[in-house]
């Protein structure tokens, strides 16, 4: 094996193990020819060989960027198909809340096994953002300490799958935060499931971290559900100015 392609395998090997998150910059040809102790021509052609295979992509005048490894096309994008899907079927927002109860309660009993210290710290941090929110306007916070969360699954394919889903896992939460945190009971219940959530993976305990996982977006899904059958209309897309700003900030997670 060539220098370059042991370069290109290391560094894929990071973005597989979660070091390189998708949608992250790639460290400067400087800076990853310092840090593997070859020269900026091996990293050059590493970097060439990762973009034909599809797995960075180079964005002129930003430089390098990890690429989602589930498509992007019509997920991401505010324009496209699935995101009118759940303008258009209001069955939509229930099949993403199912798909979150299961990869989610995975995700938080392989967190709950194997949170490296690094990641409670980020956990908690998350939680804490969370906590510090108005609970009326905290789509955000919510969904990040939800990240967190697969973040520290160290499952490297369901945190490609769930970041290749973020905007539409984001407004989600969002309808959860529109329609269910304006009642004050609703608002508390859901919290007090945020903090059992927090509590039983740093303690450890992957299995009630699962439970409690699957249940809190089970009831989330089972409460909306609820309220349209009783002749409540639900809140699913904010206003058009609130949707940009929801999905374009990518600053948060």
């Amino acid at each position: 094996m060539g220098i370059s392609k042991e370069i290109s395998y290391k560094l894929e090997h990071l973005i597989l193990e979660g070091g390189l998150a998708p949608g992250q910059k790639i460290p400067s040809e400087r800076q990853l020819s310092t840090k593997l102790g070859v020269s900026r021509s091996v990293v050059r052609e590493a970097l060439h060989e990762l973009q034909a295979r599809g797995v960075i992509e180079t964005r002129h005048g930003k430089g390098s960027f990890v690429a989602s490894i589930v498509p992007e096309s019509g997920i991401q994008g505010a324009n496209g198909p699935l995101m009118y899907l759940y303008q258009g079927h209001t069955r939509t927002l229930y099949d993403l809340l199912e798909v979150r109860e299961q990869l989610e309660g995975q995700a938080a009993f392989l967190a709950a096994q194997r949170a490296t210290n690094l990641d409670r710290h980020r956990l908690t941090r998350a939680f804490r953002a969370l906590e510090s929110t108005d609970p009326l306007s905290n789509a955000r916070p919510d969904h990040g300490f939800h990240h967190a969360i697969v973040e520290a699954s160290h499952n490297p394919i369901l945190v490609h799958i769930l970041s290749g889903l973020k905007n539409m896992m984001l407004l989600t939460v969002q309808a959860s935060v529109s329609n269910l945190n304006p009642k004050e009971d609703m608002r508390r219940k859901i919290m007090g499931q945020h903090r059992q959530l927090y509590e039983a993976i740093m303690a450890g305990k992957p299995d009630q971290a699962r439970k409690v996982a699957t249940a809190h977006v089970r009831f989330v899904r089972q409460t909306m559900k609820e309220m349209e059958k009783e002749g409540d209309e639900l809140l699913r897309i904010p206003a058009p100015e609130d949707l940009a700003d929801l999905l374009n900030d990518s600053g948060s997670p």
